[in-house]
């Protein structure tokens, strides 16, 4: 059973712009950038015979993905596909407590803590445990042979790191920015990345 799996991160929110943290617990619509990414990615790849587009819970991932489903794709959301918990981040801006604390919990990210999270929050590894089940689930259609999912930055890195099993630590080697895209394909029984951090289809939008 072979499959092609798009991986996009989702359009830019005024959160995104204004650095605030929105994490699984904030549910913060596209901006007017976000929705010119996500439309730019429609044009991009709407020549895609998608079977079916995977999203998280969160309304950011379903606008992004919106113009396919004008084209009729089928969409399921899957709640192992949300963002991180950023716990007691969420809501907030960056201020200097605050990125202190992010940088304190990468670094003990990357030195293999992955059972840290933030206070009332997730860890990588609770994170993990989400997106097997959500991987399973699309493993589980034989039919879908390409597949678009539509989530989020840290998610996104970890999920990535899952997939090809590379140590969790390493995540932050995945770089991500708004609806850039890593091509995955499946073979039966590994993961491999024909494409990281596409942002062709962004070109335009950088221009300006």
């Amino acid at each position: 059973m072979e499959k092609i799996f798009y991986i996009i991160r989702h359009g830019q929110t005024d959160f995104n712009r204004k650095g605030i943290v929105q994490g699984r617990g904030v549910d913060s619509p596209l901006n007017e950038m976000g929705r010119k990414q996500a439309d730019a990615f429609y044009k991009y790849y709407k020549d895609v015979s998608f079977d079916k587009i995977y999203t998280s819970t969160l309304l950011r991932t379903h606008q992004t993905v919106a113009p396919f489903l004008q084209q009729g794709v089928p969409v399921e959301q899957l709640d192992g596909l949300d963002e991180i918990g950023w716990g007691m981040y969420e809501g907030k801006e960056q201020s200097p407590e605050i990125m202190e604390g992010f940088a304190d919990l990468t670094t003990r990210w990357r030195n293999g803590e992955l059972d840290v999270s933030v206070e009332g929050g997730e860890s990588p590894n609770q994170l993990v445990s989400r997106q097997r089940k959500a991987l399973d689930h699309m493993l589980s259609k034989p039919e879908e042979k390409i597949v678009l999912i539509c989530m989020h930055g840290r998610a996104m890195r970890v999920l990535l790191c899952m997939l090809i099993n590379r140590d969790l630590a390493l995540m932050d080697d995945f770089p991500h920015t708004n609806t850039a895209l890593y091509k995955v394909r499946f073979d039966g029984k590994e993961f491999y990345i024909d494409e990281a951090y596409n942002t062709q289809h962004l070109e335009e939008l950088l221009v300006d």
